[in-house]
């Protein structure tokens, strides 16, 4: 009676929660429902989304992209997450959090096994409250004083600590999975369980069937009853593994129920190629079968059964049985509220094992590689890196028929996915590629008096000077969407200023990025630098990348802007140049000329309006409206199918206006501007800085004072007169090509060209000067004077 009251009131509330799915969701072929994928809920700060999940077991995942298809899901909980620092008692706020992400993940229709340590902790801390409890009675009764002596606590045996320990664990379990209604069941096992026919096909049932009623099974081994482990018994084959500790009964309840992953959490990151805290310690980000004899194990965790050398052999038993296993640090308080999730999201968290090695290097492999090459092209003569540029400046034209054949088949792909602002993007031409080659060259004759240029020289004293001298950044990473053309001319300025480079391209361009790369290497091969440009085609996410601080020193992300924005959200660590919008202002004043601004208008907004650069509001002194400037400007706009949206001014002096804007702070992209009425240069100023972006606003006007006023008071990366915005770019600049533009205040700002790619060092050179010789009572003193910089090759 009462399991029909537990189950009908279930199945109410999960109908509650997913609308659309029927209440026979809880089989396992028809969990979730394709009407109940767009409903999304939330508890806590993790989302909540009801996903398909449907797959055959038998062979494990080959990606972590992969692993959110997982539909049964073994998580196992070492003792270093379960315990608390002192080995006595559970770290609750961190089971808390556990427990939510696995009623997450339940309730978006998988099915969540916990394999449990903790029940020893548990009882160890139950136990010596009693004896201490005990003994402070028997003291008080045989002393009859109020001071107790120091009392000494015995050595608890294991066994007794695990059978004080279990009621209370399972209790605890149930207390937090309640928050959630979810209901959960303890299974207690040892390794005969597994080994005799009868008892295993048992629990094989039991198992299968809370499953089936959406109840979470939490498996320990039975500690309180537990012989000693066999040596060398385990690992002998699919069928046949000792359950000596809970990664191997993790492993082997993983296998035996043919789950699709098996998340392992311990008290380190993963596993590294060396003992964790070493100096030349990397973790692994994917390991393989074999590799283990290329690791060495540390000590075991500071308190359980097994060690990380344990957990390899236990992750590599259950892959082998077609599981796929990642272990992880659960104890990190940064990343322990969610590191189960992201997981299962296929974020790079832990070391993922795999049984598929990929065609080619990993992205750290790229990243050393390109680091590498990087300073072997800074040590390259100026004439060489110019040669490596104009090599490939040529070779864009010489190949241009397989260019433009492999964006072909981009286009041809992305027929009807993309929008048509982002395939004019996509596109290449014969005029694209010859103007590119053009920039290329530019570059190059730029690149002569780049690296190693001397900026400032001091004599600090007598035979003591001081340089100050450019150098390469290090190593750039450069995300781009739907722009093949961007790929050779961010490796141009790469090679010119030094720089290693790690290109991240949209899969839209994947034909186009794969040809331009293999040009860029062939290149670079006269001067055997190779690998400095490298092209990441792994299915890494760009959070990922964006993690990876040990290799990357600067990410310019080159698309949307809502790319710039979650990419600066995602860096850690790492500068990130760019803008994350693009919204251009011009205003014509009220001396400016009709045929002007009608010219500026047009070219600003309808020569490319997916540009950052292109104009999105349009600032109209008050004095020209209702005059033939005004209307010849709306005129042009009407013929080129420009939309206006009104300002609220604007639209108040009109009776029947355009749609009023949403936003004045919009940046459209497309053939919409946005037309708002100002009273003087002052309100536009001021309009510009309240809703622009600090990209490139302009003036039109005739009044050379006004203009100057306007430069002078704008506060954005570029401020014009009587010029497209269009304007704003690194090739019409002369700088050859950019990178992107930055409107961020340190280091570059605007178009960053070649220049915005360096940084500095400073070299000292001396004969035996020591600190001590300059003090008061010393031989020398500071001279700190300026010496004559070499003159700057400008040919």
């Amino acid at each position: 009676m009462l399991s029909q009251v537990y189950r009908s009131g279930f199945q109410a509330f999960r109908q509650r929660l997913l609308p659309g799915v029927q209440s026979t969701a809880l089989s396992r072929s028809h969990r979730v429902q394709p009407s109940a994928i767009r409903h999304v809920r939330s508890w806590s700060n993790i989302p909540f989304i009801t996903v398909p999940l449907s797959r055959t077991h038998g062979k494990s995942f080959a990606h972590r992209s992969e692993l959110k298809h997982a539909k049964r899901i073994v998580v196992k909980l070492g003792s270093a997450v379960v315990t608390r620092g002192d080995e006595c008692g559970l770290a609750l706020g961190r089971l808390a959090s556990i427990v939510e992400q696995v009623s997450v993940l339940q309730n978006q229709g998988r099915e969540m096994m916990l394999v449990t340590s903790g029940a020893v902790a548990f009882g160890k801390q139950r136990l010596r409250h009693e004896i201490l409890l005990s003994q402070s009675v028997r003291q008080a009764l045989h002393s009859g004083q109020n001071q107790l002596k120091e009392m000494a606590i015995p050595v608890l045996e294991a066994r007794a600590c695990a059978a004080a320990g279990q009621s209370g664990l399972m209790a605890l379990y149930e207390a937090m999975f309640t928050q959630y209604s979810i209901c959960a069941a303890q299974i207690l096992v040892t390794n005969l369980d597994f080994h005799d026919e009868q008892k295993r096909r048992n629990l094989n049932g039991t198992l299968h069937e809370l499953l089936r009623m959406n109840i979470v099974p939490i498996v320990n081994t039975n500690d309180a009853v537990v012989p000693p482990a066999e040596p060398n018994s385990d690992l002998q084959g699919v069928n046949v593994i000792s359950v000596k500790d809970n990664d191997s009964l993790a492993a082997r309840l993983a296998v035996e129920m043919k789950t699709d992953l098996l998340i392992v959490l311990s008290d380190v990151e993963g596993l590294f190629d060396s003992p964790p805290g070493s100096d030349d310690a990397k973790l692994i980000d994917i390991f393989y079968p074999g590799d283990q004899q290329s690791v060495t194990f540390g000590t075991k965790s500071r308190v359980g059964m097994g060690g990380m050398e344990a957990k390899v052999k236990a992750a590599l038993w259950a892959l082998q049985g077609g599981t796929s296993v990642v272990i992880a640090n659960g104890t990190h308080p940064k990343v322990s509220g969610h590191v189960i999730t992201d997981i299962v999201e296929g974020k790079k968290v832990g070391t993922f094992f795999s049984e598929v090695k990929p065609a080619g290097p990993t992205v750290e492999q790229q990243g050393e590689m390109a680091r590498a090459g990087g300073r072997m092209l800074a040590t390259l003569e100026p004439e060489q890196r110019a040669e490596i540029i104009h090599h490939l400046a040529d070779l864009l034209t010489d190949q241009r028929d397989e260019i433009l054949l492999a964006n072909k088949k981009d286009l041809e792909e992305a027929e009807g996915r993309l929008a048509a602002p982002l395939l004019k993007r996509l596109s290449l031409s014969t005029s694209k590629l010859n103007s590119l080659a053009i920039g290329l060259r530019q570059i190059a004759a730029s690149s002569q008096d780049s690296v190693g240029r001397v900026l400032r020289r001091t004599r600090i004293a007598k035979n003591l000077e001081l340089e100050q001298v450019t150098v390469p950044i290090g190593v750039l990473l450069v995300i781009f969407e739907s722009r093949p053309d961007c790929l050779p001319q961010v490796a141009a300025l790469a090679i010119a200023s030094g720089n290693g480079l790690l290109l991240k391209g949209g899969k839209e361009a994947t034909h186009s990025n794969r040809i331009l790369h293999l040009l860029a290497q062939e290149a670079l091969s006269i001067h055997g630098v190779k690998e400095a440009i490298q092209l990441v085609n792994t299915r890494e996410e760009v959070e990922d990348l964006c993690r990876l601080d040990k290799m990357i020193d600067l990410i310019i992300p080159r698309g949307s802007s809502q790319l710039v924005r979650d990419i600066q959200k995602a860096a850690k660590g790492i500068p990130v140049m760019g803008h994350s919008e693009g919204i251009c202002h011009m205003y014509v004043d009220s001396e400016a000329s009709v045929d002007k601004a009608t010219r500026l208008v047009r070219d600003s907004k309808c020569e490319y309006p997916a540009a950052c650069n292109a104009l999105e509001t349009l600032l109209i002194h008050r004095d020209l409206l209702r005059t033939p400037l005004f209307d010849q400007i709306i005129d042009m706009l009407r013929v080129e199918q420009v939309k206006i949206h009104a300002g609220p001014k604007f639209a108040s002096y009109l009776t029947f206006s355009p749609s009023e804007v949403k936003s004045l702070r919009t940046e459209y992209g497309d053939l919409e501007l946005c037309i708002e009425v100002v009273d003087s240069v002052q309100e536009a100023i001021d309009h510009i800085h309240k809703y622009g972006s600090s990209h490139t606003d302009v003036i039109v006007t005739e009044n050379e004072k006004t203009a100057e006023f306007f430069l002078q008071h704008v506060d954005s990366a570029c401020v014009f007169w009587n010029a497209s915005t269009r304007f704003s770019d690194g090739y019409r600049f002369g700088l050859g090509a950019e990178v992107g533009i930055s409107t961020s205040r340190i280091h570059a700002r605007g178009p960053v060209g070649l220049e915005g790619l360096l940084t500095t060092k400073w070299l000292l050179r001396g004969q035996d000067h020591v600190v001590s010789d300059f003090s008061e009572h010393g031989s020398l003193k500071y001279l700190h004077e300026n010496l004559p910089v070499p003159q700057r090759n400008t040919n």
